[in-house]
C-alpha cells in the first residue's frame, strides 16, 4: 500500500479556471475544523449531504449524498466528475489562501482499504506550496489528480502569494478503482492488517472525531481507546 499516487487522468488548466471562476462568484466557508488550520481555509460544495454550497462537512449521517446546483453550472467539473467510474459522496472546492496553513492532523477512514478515497486535482497552485502527506512530500500540478491515504498524518503549507483551490472528491471503491490501483502498485494483501497508531497518532484521531459528535464517531472513539 502506499500514501499517495498520481493516477492516469490529467484535466485540462484552461477549462479548470473557467469553472473555478463561476464557483468565485458564491461565497465561500471557512473550514469548521478551525483548530486545523492557521491564516484562511474556505470551501464550497459541489456535492453535499443535502444539496446545499454552503454545507462543506465531508459527511452524511444516512451515507446520502446530492449534487448542489453549482455543480449543475460547471459542465468542466461535472464531466470530471463523470469520468470516474465510480459512485461519489462529498465534492468540494478547497481554498488554501497565500500565507495559509493546515497543521498536521489526521483524518478517519480516508484510506483505500476503507472503502472511500480522496481524489485531489490541482486547479491553481505555487511552487512553494508544500504538501506532506506520512513525511513524504508530495508534488501536485494543476490538472493532476492525485490519491491520499489521509489516514496518514498529513500537513499542508502555502507559502506563495496565490491561492492554492483543489477540487476534492470523495469516491467509493469498486471493481473500475481496484483495477487503477493495481497498476499503481497497491498492495491488496496488506489490507487485512490491522493498523497500529503511535498513541500521539490515537489521539489526534480521537479529537477529530469528538468534533463529528455522532454516533458511528463515539463508536469509532471507543473501538480506538479499547486497542
Amino acid at each position: 500500500m502506499f500514501s499517495s499516487a498520481i493516477l492516469p487522468f490529467k484535466f485540462s488548466e484552461a477549462k479548470l479556471l473557467v469553472d473555478l471562476k463561476s464557483c468565485e462568484v458564491f461565497e465561500f466557508s471557512q473550514h469548521f475544523n478551525r483548530d486545523d488550520f492557521s491564516g484562511d481555509w474556505k470551501c464550497i460544495s459541489l456535492r453535499s449531504k443535502d444539496g446545499d454550497p454552503s454545507n462543506i462537512k465531508a459527511f452524511s449521517p444516512n451515507g446520502e449524498f446530492m449534487d448542489t446546483p453549482l455543480l449543475l453550472e460547471c459542465s468542466y467539473f461535472e464531466e470530471i466528475v463523470t469520468s470516474l467510474k465510480c459512485d461519489k459522496e462529498s465534492i468540494r472546492l478547497l481554498n488554501l489562501t497565500a500565507g495559509s496553513k493546515i497543521h498536521e492532523h489526521t483524518d478517519h477512514n480516508l484510506g483505500y482499504e476503507d472503502g472511500v478515497f480522496r481524489l485531489h486535482i490541482p486547479i491553481t497552485t505555487n511552487k512553494d506550496v508544500v504538501f506532506y502527506i506520512d513525511n513524504q512530500l508530495v508534488v501536485m500540478e494543476v490538472g493532476d489528480c492525485w490519491y491520499g491515504d489521509f489516514n496518514a498524518p498529513h500537513l499542508v503549507e502555502n507559502n506563495g502569494k496565490i491561492d492554492r483551490v483543489h477540487l476534492v472528491i470523495d469516491c467509493i471503491r469498486n471493481e473500475w478503482s481496484d483495477a487503477i490501483f493495481e497498476k499503481l502498485g497497491y498492495d491488496f494483501s496488506k489490507e487485512n492488517t490491522p493498523i497500529q497508531y503511535s498513541e500521539e497518532t490515537k489521539q489526534m484521531i480521537i479529537e477529530n472525531l469528538k468534533l463529528l459528535k455522532t454516533p458511528t464517531s463515539e463508536q469509532l472513539i471507543q473501538d480506538l481507546l479499547n486497542s
